[in-house]
């Protein structure tokens, strides 16, 4: 097989969660790119549904779906759409997140536990429904979008973030052992952990840590709308097969200081 053709993801279907901006929005233009079908699903619907429109623009299919990710009932619903809708499921991208700013003492139960439910259970309950798809399948390849926020502790004066923190470091536990169960079925399960990309999530931490952010970044700038395309399509396609239970780390070097 030429190189090229291992990327391409013609008559593959993806769902995206979260992915009606941001990081997620731009997972998704990169997979409808390389052409895979893309099924778009968050809370806001509205959102889904612009992302949607754009990606059929691309000359690919698509559907924009409804789907709080910590409610069973939402997944199972979403997931039996996709099904109807496509006959198979190939790729999900776990991309949906929460975050939450406050020093650790002042932290209040109820926001350690949204983030918590949205980024660890949500990945979970998608990884479940999907991976039941993938395993009647015998393939599949899953993407769970970590952060290096979740590689160790973070300066309280840029991220005092604890559940964030504590979250994406979880997901990266979790792609690592869900990939040791599930490689025997074919399926492949990976990670990605951005650093800092200008997104409605990091606004204010952006803001208020620009210099330091950066002078701690080896390559001088934060992420671009292109910088996470080729990383998705890589662990999406063929020419991941042999990759599994690994974590791609995009940060424009920042987690390389000691």
């Amino acid at each position: 097989m030429h190189v090229l053709d291992l990327f391409k993801l013609t008559g593959k279907t993806a769902i995206v969660t979260g992915g009606g901006r941001g990081l997620g929005e731009q997972i998704a233009v990169g997979l409808a790119e390389a052409g895979a079908n893309v099924v778009i699903c968050s809370r806001k619907i509205e959102a889904c549904e612009e992302v949607s429109e754009k990606l059929k623009s691309l000359g690919i299919r698509s559907l924009a779906l409804k789907c709080d990710v910590t409610n069973p009932d939402d997944v199972s619903t979403a997931v039996q759409k996709t099904v109807d809708e496509f006959g198979q499921i190939d790729i999900l991208v776990n991309n949906s997140g929460a975050t939450w700013g406050a020093p650790t003492e002042e932290m209040p139960l109820e926001a350690w536990q949204k983030v918590m439910d949205v980024n660890v259970t949500g990945t979970f309950l998608m990884s479940q429904a999907i991976g039941k798809v993938m395993i009647e399948q015998r393939r599949g390849k899953i993407i769970n979008i970590a952060s290096v926020a979740g590689l160790g502790g973070t300066n309280p004066k840029l991220m005092n973030t604890i559940g964030y923190n504590t979250s994406k470091g979880a997901v990266i536990t979790f792609t690592k052992d869900l990939a040791v169960k599930w490689g025997e079925y074919g399926i492949n399960v990976n990670a990605i952990a951005p650093g800092f990309f200008p997104t409605k999530m990091s606004k204010v931490i952006i803001e208020q840590g620009n210099k330091a952010i950066l002078a701690n970044t080896p390559l001088r700038r934060f992420g671009t709308e292109n910088d996470l395309k080729g990383a998705a399509v890589f662990l999406a396609s063929s020419a991941s097969d042999f990759v599994t239970g690994a974590l791609l780390v995009v940060d424009g070097g920042t987690s390389a200081y000691c």
